[in-house]
């Protein structure tokens, strides 16, 4: 069993990795040479997941986010299942 310190020490370093890969994405994003030559052909794709306890919402404006969603949706389910209702 996984002690609760263990738990917060992992929260933090999940943290701190999502934060970092935020920052890194984002100066990419920036320097990017081709920014202005892709302006006219950017097509911009969304979806997302929300968990209200295990039931998932799942939005998006594409066909192949709405399936990414729904995947991650069964995964994060699964996850939920395996730390909170198996003992």
């Amino acid at each position: 069993m996984i002690k609760g310190i263990s738990l917060i020490n992992i929260g933090i370093l999940v943290l701190i990795i999502g934060i970092f890969l935020i920052f890194i994405g984002s100066i990419i994003q920036s320097t990017s040479s081709n920014q202005k030559e892709n302006a006219d052909k950017t097509e911009i794709k969304t979806g997302g997941v929300i968990m209200i306890g295990p039931i998932p919402i799942i939005f998006g404006n594409d066909k192949g986010m709405m399936v990414t969603g729904v995947i991650l949706a069964i995964i994060l389910m699964m996850i939920a299942y395996f730390l909170f209702y198996r003992g």
